[in-house]
């Protein structure tokens, strides 16, 4: 199943402009297996909504990994909504993996409304932390967590960031190393859990 979606990102994703050219020797690396470390954050059975899901990174990879996991996609861009109907059509469905794709933005009520009650909310480079739990905040009831794939700068900036996240509801916001046993294609996460109201 993997290797179909990579084969679908390395065609219809390029030429959909959903991954440029240049990542195409990098996908497995780079995309597939950094979104699929994901899974090590993700508790048993969680109901998960991946956040501005663009290609699918990383909800897909994580679904891949983890078919215990009831996935929601959310993306606000139709053609990528088309990209991501089809893989679902073609990857998840056969396979009875319980996916589905929900036009909108996660800040949007009716989006919120679709998605439904969520254990963790997952995101990756969608926008720096405070913004991303802002959009979020209508998915996350109580003890959600989110999890965020981000890059070098925005964990040296996390210290920094703690005291507004806290002020935003979130708590136990700390990063997380993922995918040890993956090599170069091991990353961090930031998880944060949403705090009562």
């Amino acid at each position: 199943m993997a290797e179909k979606y990579v084969a679908r990102l390395a065609t219809d994703g390029v030429t959909r402009g959903l991954i440029g050219p240049r990542e195409v020797p990098r996908l497995w690396e780079r995309h597939l297996l950094n979104s699929a470390a994901v899974a090590e954050a993700v508790p048993a059975g969680a109901r998960v909504v991946d956040v501005g899901s663009g290609a699918g990174l990383p909800g897909i990879p994580l679904g891949l990994a983890r078919p215990d996991v009831v996935l929601t996609l959310v993306e606000p861009m139709a053609r990528r909504v088309e990209f991501l109907e089809e893989v679902v059509t073609g990857v998840a469905e056969p396979a009875g993996l319980q996916w589905r794709v929900v036009r909108g933005r996660a800040e949007d009520k009716a989006v919120a409304q679709a998605v439904g009650a969520v254990d963790v909310v997952t995101a990756r480079a969608v926008a720096p932390l405070p913004r991303l739990v802002g959009w979020c905040r209508a998915l996350m009831r109580p003890g959600t967590q989110l999890v965020a794939l981000v890059g070098s700068r925005a964990l040296q900036e996390l210290p920094s960031l703690v005291p507004e996240l806290q002020a935003a509801g979130m708590r136990d916001v700390h990063p997380r190393a993922v995918g040890a046993e993956l090599g170069e294609a091991a990353t961090t996460v930031v998880v944060m859990t949403r705090g009562a109201r």
